[in-house]
């Protein structure tokens, strides 16, 4: 069984703009990250009904990108809110998870746009095809920290 960490917790309070570190957050079941976009409602894509009110990525991506790809992509410019460690996200859509104290749902894997080639001037969307994060649904709300640990709900195994 998998043990992951949450890494980075990112916020921004409308479109275009940059994100800011966080060493805590405010999730809040059924709207999101408190202070974030699409918690209120400011976000490039806050006009379609969808799955965002938390997204998640993989620092292994980061990572890859720059081995790979010689691409340095900080957590600061990824533009999702979560950056995690040692965790599966690409296998959490319908499953239910921890971080911290609070309880997530995966959603569905994020897309990638070139919206995120915009704001960082690098060619990263087609690189990040199924590695672009998770968007999931709030559960259970509650104050979340840099460093917490993440985990599958049991009732989820």
């Amino acid at each position: 069984m998998w043990q992951g960490k949450l890494l980075h917790i990112h916020t921004t309070p409308a479109v275009r703009e940059p994100m800011i570190a966080q060493q805590t957050a405010q999730l809040i079941e059924g709207v999101g990250v408190e202070g974030d976009r699409y918690a209120l409602g400011t976000g490039k894509y806050s006009a379609f009904p969808d799955i965002r009110e938390v997204t998640l990525i993989e620092i292994e991506t980061l990572i890859a990108l720059k081995r790979d790809h010689d691409i340095d992509l900080s957590p600061e410019e990824h533009r999702r809110n979560l950056t995690t460690e040692n965790t599966p996200l690409n296998h959490l859509v319908g499953k239910r998870f921890w971080v911290g104290e609070t309880l997530l749902e995966g959603g569905r894997l994020n897309t990638p746009c070139r919206y995120l080639d915009l704001v960082t001037g690098k060619s990263v969307n087609d690189i990040l095809v199924h590695r672009s994060g998770l968007n999931c649904y709030i559960v259970k709300g509650g104050q979340i920290n840099v460093g917490d640990s993440i985990s599958l709900d049991n009732a989820s195994a």
